[in-house]
């Protein structure tokens, strides 16, 4: 055990359930009307624990022991094996297996800004349980556990693939067979509360800390670069945002500047281990671009109610910087340069093919876990819950009292 990186991955560990608790949380809460407020907090922090009880059961065994190139063993069900000496490279292997959970915790939590405001409770449950085993699990063995998508030389440093493409495909899907708000998109009030959205993000930003520079999974010189660029991605893409709104609108918004924010973060994400400092403001930039473009393309000409823009903002951007990472990783800026006997043709053609299966087992497994949840269940909130508000036609609570 090295005690540098134990004391690092433990920080990290921390900082990544930050991100969801409260950050995330506090982010989606803001972005919605103030009566669907504790229903977004709610989702969150059930999903929380949810996902913690499926990792211990099954999901990291299934992620990270040898198995097969599709999916690991059951040598660590119920995290047995794992004991006080039991390490995982140079840390406690215990640590590593909750460093882990707290990826497996933001992932579907992501999903919910898709269906706020008009799903059911326990559809939230069940699908989120059914797309951790299903989707998140397998995703994670193909690219970190030694699967059939690292054997091909995939590079995904924090999560560009295995986190953000199978949330924001899997919550497009949701939201499309879920159907769009009533009143969407002319007749809905604007975000109740953009400060908290603002103090989520800030909380999101400094969570993504661990999250990437967490993923060297040592106190080393990876790390480092990688909290570097990390930062310098977020930056830019909000200034990119914060520029947009202003040519467009005349006025740069609040919620603007930090959605872009958080692009940046999300397109950094698979490209963190790999670029400089040049590479981190690159896909700041296009990030920033793409992933305004494609809140327009879903919600103003696909009409698809991706409520809080997760396709947009974590799949667009978490697919462009495991694309784009392949031209950004030059020695002479920074970044690692390419793994020996890889050209940029070569790495680029695993780049989008593991994009592009993610995409697909991602779709077609959340069409399945969506319907067996519609049968199971049941989807959608009635209209009456849903002109009510979720806070007390499912929690029996009001966030404000007047």
């Amino acid at each position: 055990m090295n005690a540098a990186d134990t004391a690092w991955i433990l920080t990290s560990t921390g900082l990544v359930l930050l991100m969801t608790l409260p950050g995330l949380a506090l982010f989606y809460g803001g972005l919605v009307q103030s009566r669907n407020l504790l229903s977004v907090l709610m989702h969150c922090i059930a999903i929380a624990a949810v996902a913690s009880l499926v990792w211990f059961g099954v999901g990291y065994s299934l992620a990270f022991t040898d198995g097969n190139s599709w999916i690991g063993g059951l040598s660590r069900v119920f995290l047995l094996g794992i004991d006080r000496e039991t390490l995982s490279g140079t840390l406690p292997e215990s640590l590593f297996a909750m460093f882990q959970m707290t990826f497996a915790i933001i992932t579907p939590a992501l999903m919910v800004g898709a269906f706020v405001e008009r799903i059911r409770f326990g559809a939230v449950m069940m699908i989120s349980f059914l797309w951790l085993l299903i989707v998140y699990v397998p995703v994670v063995h193909w690219v970190w556990g030694g699967g059939w998508l690292a054997r091909m030389g995939v590079v995904d440093f924090a999560g560009g693939i295995v986190v953000h493409v199978t949330a924001g495909v899997s919550a497009l899907v949701i939201a499309i067979m879920l159907g769009a708000r009533t009143g969407f998109p002319v007749r809905l009030s604007p975000p109740h509360a953009p400060w908290m959205v603002m103090i989520g993000a800030s909380l999101l930003w400094v969570g993504w800390f661990g999250f990437n520079a967490g993923s060297a999974v040592a106190a080393d010189q990876n790390a480092a670069m990688a909290m570097l660029v990390t930062h310098l991605s977020a930056a830019t893409a909000s200034i990119v945002w914060l520029v947009i709104e202003k040519i467009r609108f005349g006025k740069p918004s609040l919620v603007g500047i930090v959605t872009g924010t958080i692009a940046g973060l999300a397109t950094i994400t698979p490209a963190s281990g790999t670029v400089g400092p040049l590479g981190g403001v690159a896909l700041g930039l296009v990030g920033g671009v793409v992933c305004y473009l494609a809140v327009d393309l879903v919600k103003m000409k696909l009409k698809i109610d991706d409520s809080l823009d997760v396709l947009a903002v974590h799949g667009v951007g978490g697919a462009t910087g495991t694309i784009l990472l392949v031209f950004l990783a030059s020695a002479g800026t920074g970044g690692t340069g390419l793994a020996e006997g890889m050209t940029i043709a070569s790495q680029l053609s695993v780049q989008i093919i593991g994009v592009a299966i993610t995409v697909v087992w991602s779709v077609a497994a959340t069409v399945l876990i969506v319907f067996v949840t519609r049968l199971a269940v049941g989807l959608r909130a009635t209209q009456e819950e849903e002109i009510e508000g979720l806070d007390f036609s499912h929690h029996g609570e009001t966030a404000y009292r007047l």
